[in-house]
């Protein structure tokens, strides 16, 4: 697959205008296709927890008295599964991840995108083994920990090398390639889980729990084949093997002034770098705008209330009155809507652009969750079934909202943070909006069941409340960063805002611009 482009970008300060020449090559597609393997990695583990969780045969093994509860005649809907314990089995993994994600930074730079998500395989493939092997839920827990370190690697390195081998117009659908493998990861654990549970009642979430080596042994191996970003290579010393790497993912030798670009971002990172650590520039005036922008897309992200669904699906169905096999169809139809709807992403993120997409899917979303809320608040009550017809308006509304953030906060708030920040705190940057999304998804993991248990119904309205700040945040403070080059967003997007332009007043010679 080739096609020329010419991507015009402006020169720092702005007036004169240069090409970067060059093809949309069958290798840019398959190194991004192996590196988005990571979310393929993330996206089985969301999925697969929340099919295991309701699964008799775990619950029986690891958590006998949920299962008491869980099949306790007259036990509060919204309560069946309020455990610490249980919920800790899936959080464990986050709070890892959390810590990892910093390491992950370090790595990113010293090793290269490309060996971290090497590292990141091994984790996940170790977890793996960890968690279908487990004996007792001291292994199991450790097994969980070893997986989220594997995400940690993997969410840092992944999206960062998407936008760093991409042409800057097609930078966001070649980046939602990672969030499509982690819907399709979530749309596979859910299939799996809806046979294993059939078929092997007991242990079938051991056959659940070690499909995650698949797509973790995809990533080692793919990794072994593809390349370094260009970035990576010439930030590490390598100028001429970024050029060869330039070369072959644009399909053309004529690459000079894209590589000169990416040498001098380098030099002014490095010059930066010897006066004050990456940390420390984080915390100058200047870098505030990419850094409250990339912790608060991961923040919002979490608070729609997705993952809440995703990781708990089955649990969620079962407790508006589906069975056990009708609880993990209906997580299968999700999981399939989500697949569908990023690919509307993908298509349309480079053409409508970002701000867009993600105020129309705040209103959907909005509707959805607050007509889920009354439903439930109507015809789910503590004890007792909403009937079928309810059941099945549910779960079309959850469809709904699904569908809306799948093409519009899943993958936008993984490919946002990684294109704003400049070289000199990409990584380091990056890393911090990664642990917020750890950090906050394992709040959400811990305490969603609880929350449900005590809210009840309340909890949609909660969730609702959260994406009317999130749709105010976009309005007034998110800039548009559609077709925008990487080393550009500064003098280009920041400088120009309304509200973030005031950070750059004492920039002095404005070297972290484009560094």
């Amino acid at each position: 697959m080739a096609g020329g482009f010419a991507v015009e970008a402006k020169v720092a300060g702005g007036g004169e205008r240069r090409e970067f020449k060059g093809k949309i090559t069958w290798y840019v597609w398959l190194c991004g296709i192996i590196a988005a393997t990571s979310g393929l990695m993330f996206g089985y583990d969301v999925g697969i927890s929340g099919g295991v969780t309701a699964m008799d045969g775990f619950l029986i093994k690891f958590f006998p008295s949920v299962y008491a509860r869980k099949h306790r005649a007259r036990e509060n809907n919204y309560c069946k599964f309020d455990d610490q314990r249980l919920q800790l089995f899936t959080s464990s993994l986050y709070l890892a991840a959390l810590a990892a994600s910093f390491a992950a930074s370090r790595l990113c730079t010293r090793l290269g995108r490309r060996r971290t998500m090497q590292l990141a395989s091994v984790f996940f493939l170790g977890g793996t083994a960890l968690c279908a092997g487990a004996a007792n839920l001291a292994m199991l827990i450790v097994g969980r920990i070893c997986l989220g370190v594997g995400v940690g690697f993997g969410n840092q390195a992944a999206p960062l090398f998407l936008s760093e081998i991409a042409p800057a117009h097609i930078r966001g659908a070649l980046n939602i390639l990672f969030q499509l493998d982690v819907t399709i990861g979530i749309l596979i654990a859910n299939v799996v889980n809806y046979f294993t549970s059939s078929a092997h009642p007991s242990t079938g979430w051991r056959y659940s729990l070690g499909g995650a080596g698949v797509p973790a042994a995809v990533l080692f191996l793919g990794s072994l084949v593809i390349t370094e970003t260009p970035t990576s290579l010439v930030e590490r010393g390598r100028r001429d093997a970024g050029r060869a790497t330039l070369e072959r993912i644009r399909g053309t030798r004529d690459v000079g002034d894209e590589l000169d670009e990416i040498a001098r971002a380098c030099e002014a990172a490095a010059a930066l770098s010897a006066e004050e650590s990456a940390y420390r520039r984080l915390r100058r005036r200047e870098s505030r705008p990419p850094l409250v922008i990339a912790v608060a897309m991961q923040v919002f992200q979490q608070f729609t209330g997705i993952n809440a669904i995703m990781f708990y699906a089955p649990v969620l169905f079962q407790t508006m009155g589906f069975k056990s096999n009708g609880s993990l169809l209906s997580a299968v139809v999700t999981g399939g809507v989500n697949v569908v709807s990023t690919l509307v992403s993908i298509v349309a993120v480079d053409k409508i652009g970002r701000r867009r997409l993600l105020l129309q899917a705040c209103g959907q979303m909005l509707i959805a969750q607050t007509a889920v809320g009354a439903i439930m608040w109507e015809h789910v009550k503590a004890n007792g079934n909403p009937g079928e017809k309810w059941a099945v308006a549910i779960v079309v509304l959850i469809c709904v909202y699904v569908s809306s953030f799948a093409w519009s906060w899943g993958p936008l708030g993984w490919l946002i943070p990684s294109e704003t920040f400049p070289l000199a705190t990409r990584t380091t940057g990056f890393s911090f909006a990664v642990s917020s999304n750890m950090l906050f998804t394992f709040l959400i993991a811990q305490a969603f069941l609880s929350m449900m248990c005590r809210m009840k119904a309340f909890i949609f309205f909660f969730f609702a409340i959260w994406i009317v700040i999130m749709a105010a945040f976009v309005f007034w403070l998110l800039p548009e960063t559609k077709g925008v080059p990487i080393d550009e967003m500064v003098d280009t997007v920041w400088r120009r805002h309304w509200f973030w332009k005031r950070f750059f007043a004492d920039a002095g010679d404005g070297r972290i611009g484009n560094c």
